[in-house]
């Protein structure tokens, strides 16, 4: 067979280093991340098998965050991917998000900032506009639910601060935490923020609900305005 037809496949590789089989021996813990994704390709291209394809995917976007930020297109277009295989990648990676979620769900509490940034880190790290949510707590921190509130380009002189209260009080939220990214990547907080923050707090006092953090979300990173001093006193 003409080389540049030939797929190199698991199956062309020594026994002990295919990664089906180093999984099952060892566990998925053990198998780097281009052998997780090879496992999904199954077979390579002329000159690359399915692991090298899956180091050059990690490698072109970034790791597994830059391929669940990718679009479906962006990854379809990858060499040796197609509409098929970009499928299965986009479903293991949403497979995983949701069980993160499942995860949360049995967690009693939010007791810290990372808490609150590991619960909507995974998702809102990669929205393309900004978006901010309400966590909704009961008396013991448990998260009630999480509500989107506002989406698109945030300043003080939008936000209506009832808005962000109406679903707090209906569901009788003891707290919430305030949560909104910055598509930029950067968590560094803006001016706005700091003010939106402050109006938030003070008619918090007058509801009785109290606002326990902040939190801005960026690419893989996140800035709590309480752990910060800004806004909270």
């Amino acid at each position: 067979m003409n080389q540049h037809q030939s797929k190199y496949r698991i199956t062309d590789m020594a026994e002990d280093e295919r990664p089906r089989e180093r999984l099952a021996r060892l566990g998925p813990q053990a198998l780097k991340g281009e052998e997780l994704l090879a496992i999904l390709l199954r077979v390579g291209v002329a000159g690359e098998n399915a692991v090298q394809v899956g180091n050059r995917l990690l490698n072109d976007f970034g790791g597994f965050s830059g391929l669940h930020r990718a679009s479906f297109d962006e990854v379809c277009q990858q060499h040796g991917v197609g509409p098929a295989k970009a499928a299965q990648i986009k479903a293991a990676l949403e497979i995983g998000h949701r069980l993160r979620l499942e995860e949360w769900k049995e967690r009693p509490a939010i007791n810290s900032p990372q808490d609150a940034a590991d619960l909507v880190m995974h998702e809102m790290s990669v929205l393309e506009q900004e978006e901010l949510r309400i966590l909704l707590l009961d008396t013991r921190n448990r998260v009630l639910d999480t509500v989107a509130v506002y989406k698109g380009s945030l300043n003080s002189s939008q936000v209506r601060i009832g808005e962000l209260f109406k679903e707090a009080i209906r569901r009788n939220s003891a707290a919430i935490i305030i949560v909104h990214n910055h598509p930029s990547g950067d968590p560094t907080p803006s001016p706005d923020d700091i003010t939106i923050t402050r109006a938030i707090i003070q008619a918090g006092k007058l509801l009785d609900i109290d606002i326990l953090d902040h939190i801005v979300i960026g690419q893989n990173k996140w800035v709590s305005l309480k752990e910060r001093r800004l806004a909270f006193t």
